[in-house]
């Protein structure tokens, strides 16, 4: 099957994907309205992340990949310092 044969969103997804992922997504979600969130990742990921790579990333870096601003990314390694001297 090509992706030329699904209609809509779906020959997008089995463009980018593949044509199974359409189909399973189709079967999962049909009929369904689905918005997908701006922020892929939950806040206890990212503040992790952040105490792992912070030394070897840049806040420019971090604040791309998880899609914040520099000052946000800040706002989070003062509130890890924080969290880490409390202890």
């Amino acid at each position: 099957m090509e992706p030329e044969a699904f209609a809509g969103i779906y020959a997008e997804i089995a463009a980018q994907i593949d044509c199974e992922t359409a189909v399973r997504l189709f079967e999962l979600l049909r009929g369904q309205m689905v918005i997908f969130p701006q922020k892929l990742y939950n806040s206890d990921y990212v503040r992790s992340y952040i105490r792992l790579h912070r030394a070897d990333t840049s806040v420019r870096e971090l604040a791309r990949k998880f899609g914040y601003s520099d000052r946000r990314i800040r706002q989070l390694i003062a509130e890890e310092r924080e969290n880490t001297a409390e202890e």
